[in-house]
């Protein structure tokens, strides 16, 4: 009788969507290129703070995106009829063991900016979050999605600011996502407003179950496809993929070294990355400017810049940062 209703959940089972794996390759392939910028930024092929910046940054923030809708959708299709625990209890382990590992050597490597919650930590914090939804009428995972949307709308066009509170600056809270001024990090996604993207996967699929839509997507193929089992791979290919480009790239800095940058235009750009996480553009770049002339009419940027003094020590650049914040509201 058991094997009778195992063959019967079988069959019960969503199909496999070779379709998104393919998105899931292609997903892989755009964040592989984009984490390649990062890397020529970082042995100073390209100007600091490019991959910070313009539409790398909205490149980096819809593969970000992505991944979290997938991540939904997949956990909606890998748990019906029934929610298959050792599975999914396995799945995070790997994916919670990796966003362990990762925080580990980047703490080692970058300490600065290392990463306490990048996208791999969201995955596995959404999924545990996801999955007691799953427990749920889907009415709920509905009323959750809308409510993410109307609170992105409202903290992105509205009332910038809205949600955060000093008090969440602290990595401890700042993963929730309603910190003012997080630490950095070199990939750092709260909950908010990523939730969203991992709360409209599981919408999506729902919806896809109900109106029969996985059934047509599945009879696309593209399953066998190289980018299709990448996808199916991508864990691998995430922990694999940087450590091999980055690999490359200094490889390349010890044959053709790149010209030295000009530290001021470096400083600018990495001063408005950084400020423009809590503030306008415009106050952002009056702000920067400011900053840089004061700190150079004071003799005070060259130290700044070799290491000799640091910024968050230093009471005459505190002051001149206090200064160029009135200046520039």
């Amino acid at each position: 009788m058991v094997a009778i209703a195992e063959s019967i959940d079988e069959q019960r089972k969503p199909p496999r969507i070779g379709l998104l794996d393919t998105l899931r390759g292609i997903a892989l392939l755009a964040m592989a290129s984009y984490h390649g910028t990062w890397d020529f930024e970082f042995f100073g092929y390209l100007a600091p703070g490019t991959a910070e910046t313009g539409w790398l940054k909205i490149y980096a923030r819809c593969i970000a995106s992505t991944f979290l809708f997938m991540a939904g959708f997949s956990l909606v299709l890998a748990n019906r009829p029934n929610i298959r625990w050792q599975s999914f209890w396995k799945r995070f382990a790997m994916i919670a063991a990796a966003a362990v590992a990762i925080s580990i050597v980047t703490r080692i490597a970058m300490p600065r900016e290392w990463i306490y919650f990048g996208i791999l930590h969201s995955i596995a914090a959404l999924s545990l979050i996801g999955i007691g939804f799953l427990t749920l009428p889907m009415a709920f995972t509905y009323l959750v999605t809308i409510a993410l949307f109307i609170g992105w709308i409202v903290d992105v066009f509205y009332m910038p600011g809205l949600f955060d509170w000093a008090g969440f600056n602290p990595r401890y809270l700042a993963w929730l996502g309603f910190a003012v001024s997080p630490e950095r990090s070199n990939d750092f996604v709260p909950l908010f407003p990523w939730a969203l993207a991992f709360f409209s996967g599981l919408s999506a699929a729902s919806i896809s179950l109900r109106t029969n839509l996985l059934n047509r997507l599945a009879r696309l193929g593209t399953g066998g496809s190289l980018l299709a089992r990448a996808g199916r791979h991508s864990l691998i290919f995430y922990l694999l993929h940087q450590p091999i480009l980055f690999g490359l790239v200094y490889l390349l800095s010890l044959v053709v070294p790149a010209p030295k940058p000009d530290p001021a235009v470096g400083y600018l750009r990495q001063c408005q990355a950084s400020c423009v996480q809590s503030a306008g553009e415009a106050l952002c770049r009056s702000f920067c400017q400011c900053t840089l002339t004061e700190m150079k009419a004071q003799s005070l940027f060259e130290p700044l810049q070799s290491g000799a003094i640091q910024a968050d020590k230093n009471e005459q650049i505190q002051r001149i940062a206090l200064q160029c914040t009135e200046q520039a509201q």
